[in-house]
């Protein structure tokens, strides 16, 4: 099979994957690109150990093998799949308990969008932050992968929902997609955006800039307010006032995908399988338009890519200008 390979992401020819007995190997139609796999490339995000070197987090395809331990799932069925890695690739196998089906409605390739962003969704809002109808949600960067599918999630549970972004272009999609509190960072604060009267501040806020911000989240939290960092964008450490947390009786949650285990309490098979319950449903395509509808949560593709050209998508998801996901396209 051919994968992409190196620090110069090159399409290279290398042994097919073996499926352990608890895996299945797919057939890979197309591939999620994630700002992980940026990382990665740069060396400042090393995969798990035993995962493999491959970039690639997330595919979608059809089952080609099935092992020994496997139940539930069929040669030929579609699938998409939550990886450590491997994704940028013809095959990979991935773990049983890590696979979704694809939802009526959405593409096979279109699918490779949205493991890493369900389930990173699921176990931020639904699992962690224990997101309630009515509350106010704050998402930074509402405009990336994370952020649109959040959005759609949010408002399908009752939410009230504010994004952060950098351009009019992204807060209009961020509007499309059901946010109701528009935030323009480059010259908006969103502390005063949230403040009374009109608002009480933010009861959940879902977090990738980190430390630069840790300060600033916790004057926008509403009492009993839960912060959940999940990246770094704006450096490892903050000022913190223990004092204002306390009186807020505010939660700050720190959490990542990757890096949990397979199997067990907190781990990647437990988070698929509350995205299943939790979430999956209400992922479905509005026919025609994709545009999301009432209670609807679709894919939303920035571009896609040949699998080959591996290299310009992560560039151009450095660009900043990306809305949604990249997709690599491996059919």
């Amino acid at each position: 099979m051919y994968a992409i390979t190196g620090n110069d992401l090159q399409l290279t020819e290398v042994p097919d994957p073996v499926p352990a007995p608890d895996e299945v190997l797919i057939d890979v139609v197309a591939a999620g690109v994630n700002r992980a796999d940026v990382q990665q490339r740069a060396g400042h995000y090393p995969p798990p150990a035993g995962a493999s070197e491959i970039l690639g987090l997330e595919v979608s395809g059809r089952i080609a093998a099935i092992g020994a331990q496997v139940t539930g799932w069929s040669i030929g069925d579609e699938v998409c799949a939550l990886l450590s890695g491997g994704g940028y690739a013809q095959r990979v196998a991935a773990p049983a308990a890590q696979l979704l089906p694809i939802p009526a409605g959405v593409s096979l390739r279109d699918a490779a969008a949205l493991p890493e962003v369900a389930c990173t969704v699921t176990s931020n809002l639904l699992m962690a932050a224990r997101l309630q109808p009515g509350e106010t949600l704050l998402i930074h960067g509402g405009s990336s992968g994370i952020g649109t599918h959040a959005i759609q999630v949010a408002k399908a549970l009752g939410a009230r929902v504010a994004v952060t972004a950098r351009s009019p272009e992204k807060l209009e999609r961020c509007a499309e997609l059901g946010a109701d509190v528009l935030i323009d960072y480059s010259y908006e604060d969103f502390v005063a955006a949230l403040a009374p009267p009109h608002h009480h501040g933010a009861d959940v806020i879902l977090d990738v800039v980190g430390g630069g911000y840790l300060s600033r989240n916790l004057d926008v939290l509403a009492v009993n307010g839960r912060l959940v960092i999940i990246g770094l964008l704006g450096g490892r450490t903050g000022e913190l006032d223990l004092g204002k947390l306390l009186a807020k009786r505010g939660s700050i949650l720190g959490t990542t995908l990757r890096s949990r285990p397979a199997h067990g309490p907190g781990s990647k098979a437990e988070v698929v399988a509350a995205t299943l319950k939790g979430t999956w449903p209400l992922i479905a395509a509005t026919a025609g338009s994709g545009q999301p509808g009432a209670h609807t949560v679709v894919p939303v593709i920035d571009s896609v890519f040949p699998l080959a050209e591996a290299a310009a998508a992560l560039d151009h998801l450095t660009t900043g200008s990306v809305i949604g996901k990249i997709v690599l396209d491996v059919s």
